[in-house]
């Protein structure tokens, strides 16, 4: 099973990520609790996004795995609008596929037009290490959250044909006192029998141009064939729109 390709648009980290067909929300009874909202918008305004109006980039771009490697350019106007332009199409469309992906989980937008859209409910206090369990109701995914000091920590999600925990390592502070993950790592389970079909570890590098954090490195390493898969991608000289 070549989980890494099944999911090459790996799953959103920060919550409120991108909404697809299997993502369609469902109605819910359950009563909204304020103490998870609170909880869950305090760490959504945490998190580190790019800034409202913010235009885009360009840089180029180093994509390389075992035995193949290839050189281009990167354009990014918004989520919807990534382009990847280099010499090797296979790595190409990795890279497009994860580049629109690290737009999703930057791009601008309110705590309104993300979970806080929907019925949202505490779990029980467990003192689980990863810190609080926070239910949301009506994604469609079954969404559970862990929170801990302010932060989320642990993304689990649910659906037909996936279900994935992202566990989120390491996160950097930014000059405006949010949090950037710099490490972490996606389990994918057989949603028939509950096991372990596979993980990614993620590891991201920023770069800081005029105050914006944008991708330096991503280094994913994957399971393919029985065999760990290692690409990287690496941005240089990049530019403002």
């Amino acid at each position: 099973m070549t989980m890494s390709k099944e999911h090459g648009h790996h799953p959103p980290i920060t919550g409120g990520g991108a909404t697809c067909p299997a993502m369609q929300a469902h109605t819910s009874t359950a009563a909204d609790e304020p103490a998870a909202r609170e909880l869950l918008r305090r760490a959504f305004a945490n998190t580190y996004r790019w800034p409202a109006g913010f235009g885009g980039f360009r840089a180029e771009v180093v994509i390389a795995q075992a035995g193949l490697m290839a050189r281009g350019r990167v354009e990014v106007k918004s989520p919807r609008e990534v382009s990847v332009d280099c010499d090797n199409l296979e790595l190409q469309e990795w890279a497009q596929g994860q580049i629109s992906m690290m737009a999703v989980h930057r791009g601008p937008r309110s705590f309104e037009e993300s979970d806080g859209k929907y019925a949202l409910t505490l779990g029980e206090d467990d003192g689980h290490p990863l810190g609080r369990l926070l239910k949301i109701h009506g994604d469609g995914m079954n969404s559970r959250y862990r929170i801990l000091d302010g932060r989320i920590t642990q993304i689990n999600r649910g659906m037909e044909r996936m279900k994935f925990t992202i566990n989120v390592e390491e996160s950097l502070t930014t000059t405006d006192a949010r949090y950037l993950t710099t490490r972490y790592v996606v389990y994918y389970f057989n949603p028939a029998d509950g096991k372990l079909a596979n993980a990614e570890s993620f590891a991201d590098q920023h770069a800081v141009v005029n105050g914006i954090y944008l991708p330096g490195t991503r280094r994913i390493t994957s399971v393919e064939g029985g065999e760990l898969l290692t690409r990287e991608m690496r941005f240089s000289r990049h530019e403002l729109l």
